[in-house]
C-alpha cells in the first residue's frame, strides 16, 4: 500500500506540469492546444536520448527549449497563417510524430538500461525512499511559483487579457500574436519538461506514450477546479497540481480495487472531461427551460 501511495504521488507531481500547461493555454489564453501529446513525447525523447548518451541533466535542460519551439510553431500556424487553433495543434502533433522518431534514432522506443537517470544520481545523494517524489515535486513547485509571478507581470497580464478579450487588447496597441506566441511557448516548455521528467523516471520512452496526455491533463485541471471552487489565477495554478495528484490517486484506487477494468480507465477519463466541460451548458439550458416554464405559468395565471 505504501508503494502505491508513493507511486501515485510521484506520478501526480510528474504529470502536474502538463495540467499547468493546459491551464495556461486552455484557461488563460482560451486556446485548445492539441499539440500536447506530441510535445510531451518530444520532451521525453530529448531527455531520455541524452540521458542514454550519458547526459541526464542536459536532457532536462534542453527539453524546455524543445517544447518552447513546439509552442512557437503552433502559435505561428495560428497567428501568421490563420489556421484555427485546433487544426494548428493537429498539424503540429502530426509533424511531431516523425520528428520524435528522428530524435529517438528512428526507433519506436528508447530506454535507460546502461546509463543512470537523474533519479538514480539524486538517490545516491539523498538515499531515501522518497527521493524520487522530492525530485518530481521540485518541477511543479518551481512552475507554480514562476507562473504566479509571471502572470502578474505586464506581459502576463497582457496574455490574460488576450484570452479574455483579444479585440480590446488589440485596441490597446498590444500585439496579440506576440502574447499568444509567448503563452504557447511557455505551455510547450512545461509540457516537454513533464515528459522529460517522466521519461527518466520510467527509464523508457515509447513513440505512443503521449497518447491521451491532453485528455488526462484536462481531467486533472477540471478535478482541481471542482475541488477548489471559484476560478482565480492562484486557485487555478494550485488546482492544476492538486487535480493531477487526485487523478493519480483515483487511478491507483481503481487499479487496486479493480472496481473498473484498468483498460476502461481512459474511457472513464474522457467521460469525466466531457461531462465537466458540458456541465455549464447543460446548467444554462436547464435554467432557460425553467424560466420559460415560469413565464408560461405566469401568463396562464394572468
Amino acid at each position: 500500500m505504501d508503494r502505491i501511495i508513493r507511486t501515485a504521488l510521484e506520478l501526480g507531481f510528474g504529470y502536474a506540469p502538463v495540467a499547468l500547461a493546459l491551464f495556461l493555454s486552455y484557461r488563460v489564453l482560451d486556446i485548445a492546444d492539441l499539440s500536447t501529446d506530441g510535445c510531451f513525447v518530444f520532451g521525453a525523447a530529448v531527455s531520455v536520448r541524452l540521458a542514454a548518451a550519458g547526459h541526464p541533466f542536459l536532457g532536462l535542460l534542453l527539453a524546455a527549449p524543445a517544447g518552447a519551439a513546439v509552442g512557437a510553431v503552433s502559435a505561428l500556424l495560428q497567428t501568421e497563417l490563420g489556421i484555427p487553433s485546433i487544426l494548428a495543434g493537429i498539424v503540429t502533433n502530426t509533424g511531431l510524430y516523425s520528428i520524435n522518431l528522428m530524435v529517438m534514432g528512428w526507433r519506436s522506443n528508447v530506454n535507460l538500461i546502461k546509463e543512470p537517470s537523474v533519479f538514480v544520481l539524486f538517490n545516491e545523494v539523498l538515499d531515501s525512499l522518497w527521493s524520487d517524489m522530492i525530485l518530481l515535486l521540485m518541477l511543479p513547485l518551481a512552475a507554480c511559483l514562476f507562473l504566479r509571478w509571471f502572470l502578474s507581470t505586464r506581459i502576463g497580464l497582457s496574455i490574460r487579457a488576450t484570452g479574455d478579450n483579444p479585440g480590446m487588447v488589440r485596441a490597446s496597441s498590444v500585439d496579440t500574436s506576440f502574447t499568444i506566441r509567448i503563452g504557447l511557448m511557455l505551455s510547450g516548455a512545461l509540457t516537454a519538461l513533464s515528459g522529460a521528467m517522466i521519461g527518466q523516471y520510467q527509464k523508457t520512452i515509447d513513440i505512443n506514450s503521449g497518447t491521451g496526455v491532453v485528455v488526462i491533463g484536462l481531467a486533472c485541471l477540471i478535478i482541481g477546479e471542482t475541488v477548489l471552487g471559484a476560478r482565480s489565477i492562484g486557485k487555478g495554478i494550485a488546482g492544476a497540481v492538486l487535480g493531477s495528484v487526485i487523478y493519480r490517486f483515483l487511478y491507483a484506487f481503481v487499479f487496486y480495487t479493480q472496481l473498473v477494468p484498468v483498460q476502461c480507465l481512459k474511457l472513464l477519463t474522457a467521460a469525466i472531461v466531457a461531462a465537466a466541460i458540458a456541465a455549464p451548458t447543460v446548467k444554462m439550458k436547464r435554467e432557460a427551460k425553467r424560466r420559460l416554464a415560469e413565464a408560461g405559468e405566469d401568463r396562464e395565471n394572468a
